[in-house]
């Protein structure tokens, strides 16, 4: 039976939310903040971050949020996480018992809260679920087989909302550990960015399996400390974003590490990518997370000091590989 859905951001990846949702049969409204992206959609059916594709008929944009939201059955936030907060206090008056799936991926620099605790603290009856996993907008668009995530503490959410995702090219695992879901999401772009940094001081194979691997070691080392389940970082919303993420191009966040490591300022990187680079903008509150949790991390510290106190990328990672001599699992 077709629903009614709002999806509140109109990036690459709401828009993909979008489409799939449409062509599973959906009526679909999205909010946009900007005029320029609401026409673009609704009168050439495209998405400006996605070029090549054609937005199904079912999806029309508008740039008012409650409009979007206030008769929906389902609602999927997909805006940066900076924002988050700000956007759901437009619309949580209108929520009720309807469903929000939070598919941005990130953490608010604030308070350090997940996307999930914030939403939460605004509308303490709110159904949340989380959805994320190795999932580029891309490729979903193109029907390339991909597996996600989602993450509820409700049972009826988790049932609901997966049968709405699922089919042939899009499989759905469900999970009830939405702190460890949504932390590995977040905190897997900043190694992604490491990993751009590595690719682009012409750093092998050898050093891209390191990265990934400690860099898992230190997400999941905070995650459990945040009160996740340390096997759900060994799951699609943790090893696996974290794979995809450090080894293409196209991550943003590894692109972002990249030109960071040309010798661009995080101006001019934001300016070329031209789109909202999470690890960028959630560097700080891993930072205070693992000094809060006093947990070690030293790939999220190089990174921190490669962006704000000038250290230069190459000198960070001989600082990394100098380290006293450790077991590996402590």
């Amino acid at each position: 039976m077709s629903k009614n859905i709002a999806v509140v951001g109109s990036g690459s990846w709401g828009m993909a939310i979008s489409n799939h949702l449409a062509e599973m049969g959906n009526a679909v409204k999205v909010w946009s903040f900007t005029e320029e992206e609401k026409n673009l959609i609704n009168n050439e059916r495209k998405c400006m971050f996605i070029p090549d594709m054609v937005l199904d008929e079912k999806i029309y944009c508008s740039n008012d949020v409650v409009e979007v939201v206030k008769d929906a059955d389902y609602i999927f936030h997909v805006t940066p996480s900076k924002v988050t907060r700000n956007v759901f206090k437009q619309y949580k008056d209108y929520v009720k018992d309807k469903p929000i799936v939070i598919c941005s991926k990130g953490l608010e620099n604030a308070t350090l809260k997940t996307l999930d605790e914030v939403m939460l603290e605004e509308l303490p009856s709110a159904k949340i679920a989380a959805f994320s996993g190795p999932s580029y907008a891309t490729e979903v668009v193109k029907h390339i087989p991909t597996a996600i995530i989602l993450a509820s503490k409700h049972e009826d959410v988790l049932d609901e909302v997966s049968s709405l995702l699922m089919n042939e090219y899009m499989r759905i695992y469900k999970s009830r550990d939405v702190v460890g879901v949504e932390v590995g999401g977040a905190l897997k772009n900043i190694i992604a960015f490491c990993a751009g940094i590595c690719a682009e001081l012409n750093f092998g194979t050898n050093a891209e399996a390191a990265l990934i691997t400690r860099g898992l070691a230190e997400i999941t080392r905070l995650g459990e400390k945040m009160g996740a389940d340390k096997n759900t970082f060994f799951g699609l919303s943790g090893l696996g974003d974290l794979i995809l993420t450090c080894s293409s191009d196209e991550s943003r966040n590894r692109r972002a590490g990249r030109l960071i490591g040309k010798g661009k300022t995080i101006e001019e990187t934001k300016k070329e990518i031209g789109m909202t680079i999470e690890s960028v903008e959630n560097i700080e509150v891993a930072k205070k997370l693992a000094e809060k949790y006093d947990v070690e991390m030293p790939i999220v510290n190089a990174a921190y000091d490669v962006l704000y106190n000038n250290l230069k990328p190459q000198d960070a990672v001989n600082k990394l590989m100098t380290r006293a001599i450790k077991f590996e699992m402590e």
